[in-house]
């Protein structure tokens, strides 16, 4: 990850028609990593991006969207930020997935005064990482131009661990952490460690690893040694395809893998054959979830079969809250005294109170600490397992709900053995 200083040093309802009488579009722009090892969250930009202009057409309002590929880097990120608010001159920037994209993109608009809604990173990496020094919480300081909602490390530690009373063993966990803005987070005094110690479990840390590494034996060999029964971590899905391959292969066979951000995806899932059965993930978004949206008056239901029809394959978690990206964007755009002007969005940003399909987004809540309530706004989040059917194909049936009970259950953990 690159750091704020690092990057500050390199750096020169449904939709209606706003109040403002618009003398130009407002220009949007949207980052997402489109090519590299994140792409998979990127796969419903183009049906999401698509749906959003047909709707604002339809309704009369003007804008226009330009999409940026952060290529999954940090530095292009950075790159195509400063694009779009000194070339493109757009008024309001959308940010999508992991922090590697959402946090230069923000600390960049921050400094050059840009509003930005961002999403798709637990709040944690992406409000702690953006600071000037993320060592010392005194420091920590609240942002004026950049907004994020998602859930929390605190939201998913808790779906794990309610995952893993199920198990009954020696309680002892393995950890795959990158070295990246994720797993450092994980890793860290806001991650699992602590939590995880309270609950009674035996951690096995082998220390950060580089993304895309080729070779997981050091790993793997430490969870052996100390009998792990149950694996977590937060890769991508490169690397658990990588290393999950291997533990199979060297006879490592937990009781449960429970794995953030490279098991949401069906194509990854599916590329592990029979070795993805029963594997447990977050789940953010589904068709279950009892949410509609202010866009389109579509339920979680009807937008995923909608994409599915349209893209011609299963939908996956990040098209619910790209799509809430653009619903957010529209109400702001509705609602904003100038929504050509850069602070009249901001204001409006800040004081949005929307109905989506991800749930409701306010900021400001107390379900969020108040260094960091101003720029957060939490989503629900719940457990899945991926059931493997005689077709080959995978479900992902959700199984824990314990923070969310609105969320209804679609089965009961079972175990790999």
């Amino acid at each position: 990850m690159i750091d704020r200083r690092q990057l500050l040093g390199t750096a020169a309802g449904t939709l209606a028609l706003p109040a403002f009488a618009q003398k130009r579009p407002v220009r949007i722009g949207y980052v997402s990593p489109q090519s590299g090892p994140l792409s998979a969250f990127s796969e419903a930009d183009k049906y999401v991006t698509a749906q959003f202009r047909k709707a604002a057409a339809a309704k009369g309002l003007s804008v226009d969207v330009v999409v940026k590929d952060s290529q999954s880097s940090p530095n292009r990120a950075a790159d195509v930020a400063r694009e779009l608010i000194v070339r493109d001159k757009v008024h309001l920037i959308l940010v999508a997935s992991t922090p590697e994209t959402t946090n230069p993109v923000c600390t960049i608009a921050e400094a050059e005064e840009v509003p930005v809604i961002s999403s798709v990173a637990p709040w944690q990496p992406w409000f702690v990482g953006q600071q000037g020094n993320p060592g010392n919480p005194a420091s920590w300081a609240p942002f004026d131009w950049v907004y994020h909602f998602f859930w929390g490390l605190e939201d998913n530690v808790a779906v794990f661990l309610n995952l893993w009373k199920n198990v009954a063993g020696n309680k002892s966990v393995g950890a795959l952490w990158p070295n990246d803005g994720d797993g450092n987070a994980w890793a860290g005094s806001a991650g699992l460690p602590g939590p995880a110690k309270t609950a009674g479990y035996r951690l096995t840390d082998p220390g950060r690893y580089q993304n895309l590494s080729d070779d997981f034996s050091a790993q793997i060999n430490a969870f052996k040694k100390n009998d792990v029964e149950i694996i977590t971590g937060i890769p991508i899905p490169p690397d658990f395809t990588t290393f999950w391959t291997q533990a199979s292969q060297q006879g490592l066979r937990p009781k449960l893998v429970s794995i953030a951000k490279a098991l949401l995806f069906p194509e990854s899932v599916a590329a592990l054959g029979r070795l993805g059965h029963n594997l447990t993930c977050e789940v953010y978004w589904a068709p279950q979830f009892p949410f509609t949206s202010s866009l389109t008056g579509e339920s979680c239901a009807e937008l995923a079969a909608d994409f599915t029809r349209a893209a011609g394959r299963a939908w996956t978690q990040p098209v619910g809250f790209t799509h809430a990206l653009f619903e957010v964007a529209a109400d702001v755009v509705r609602r904003a005294s100038d929504p050509t002007r850069r602070p009249a969005l901001a204001e409006a940003i800040a004081a949005t109170k929307l109905d989506t399909v991800v749930g409701n987004i306010r900021w400001g809540r107390d379900n969020v600490p108040p260094f960091a309530r101003k720029n957060v706004a939490k989503t629900p989040l719940v457990g899945g397992q991926w059931r493997r059917k005689a077709d080959g194909r995978f479900d992902l049936v959700i199984v824990e709900n314990g923070n969310s009970p609105n969320i209804p259950l679609g089965g009961t953990l079972e175990l790999l053995r």
